[in-house]
């Protein structure tokens, strides 16, 4: 693939990565002034069966339809083009120049609450666009999260197991379980994901920043409630209410949409609070009156 030019027109430069279903190139513009560089994705399947290699063709043929629907948005990486080329298909995106989250989230790294939540604003105003639009991103992680160098912002990318949501069909046959490990909630398994699945993965990222442990490491308790807060996770309880329901076991517990946890996010921004270990947070505040 290096220095094959795809369409006439994108120059292939070196890979960028490769999953399940293909793979991922830098590649140039040389239609555009300055050849700025871009992001051309292979359709590459390696599938165990028929029925796999079936999920992995739609699933890539639905991915610039959702890029295209969903249009110019500085969060969300913008379609540039689709090729189908001596019987190869390529999607064309817009290249985030920048680093993705998992470099950010080190296991053992903790972040100061405010950065949290300020990771969390970020990740769910992308969020709340692609839900105004009935589209689950069902694979939302820190290595499907870039921080831009440009601005410092993080974008949403990746959407190559987005569905539509459609909640009037949840007595259906279930969709493929699609997602990674740690971050998807226990519908999405089952092949039931709604709006708040996504809900469910961006609260596993802020309980990740701020406990600096790894989502799939976590366990729950008796009430299936995820066991993260103890005397070395500094966090107000305000804060760590929100989290809580966001990565709720039932999806009926959790906010229902991107546009409801950001309006908890901004209650707790706006109430004045201390952040305390959250597992003593009476001792500390008995503490601080003596």
């Amino acid at each position: 693939m290096l220095k094959t030019t795809i369409g006439g027109r994108y120059s292939i430069l070196k890979e960028l990565g490769r999953g399940s279903y293909g793979q991922t190139w830098l590649a140039e513009d040389q239609h555009l002034p300055g050849s700025p560089h871009c992001v051309v994705k292979q359709f590459k399947p390696w599938p165990s069966s028929a029925s796999e290699l079936e999920i992995a063709q739609r699933l890539f043929e639905e991915e610039p339809k959702f890029l295209q629907e969903l249009g110019k948005y500085d969060l969300i990486p913008q379609i540039m083009a689709y090729v189908e080329e001596s019987g190869e298909r390529y999607l064309v995106q817009e290249y985030i120049q920048g680093h993705d989250l998992s470099t950010e989230l080190n296991v053992g790294k903790k972040f100061s609450e405010a950065s949290v939540m300020e990771l969390l604003q970020q990740i769910l105003q992308a969020l709340e666009f692609i839900q105004e639009h009935k589209i689950i991103h069902r694979d939302i992680k820190p290595s499907n999260l870039m921080r831009r160098d440009q601005d410092g912002k993080v974008v949403l990318i990746d959407f190559g197991a987005a569905k539509k949501w459609q909640p009037h069909h949840r007595c259906q046959i279930p969709t493929v379980a699609i997602g990674t490990p740690g971050y998807i909630p226990p519908e999405q398994v089952n092949g039931y994901p709604d709006l708040s699945s996504d809900i469910y993965a961006v609260g596993m990222i802020g309980i990740q920043a701020l406990t600096g442990q790894l989502p799939n490491t976590l366990q729950l308790n008796s009430a299936n409630k995820v066991i993260w807060r103890n005397n070395q996770v500094k966090v107000s309880d305000q804060l760590a209410a929100v989290l809580d329901k966001m990565v709720r076991y039932n999806s009926s517990e959790r906010y229902s949409c991107a546009t409801d946890a950001l309006a908890a996010l901004k209650e707790v921004k706006q109430k004045p609070q201390a952040t305390v270990p959250s597992r003593f947070p009476l001792l500390a505040w008995l503490k601080r009156r003596r």
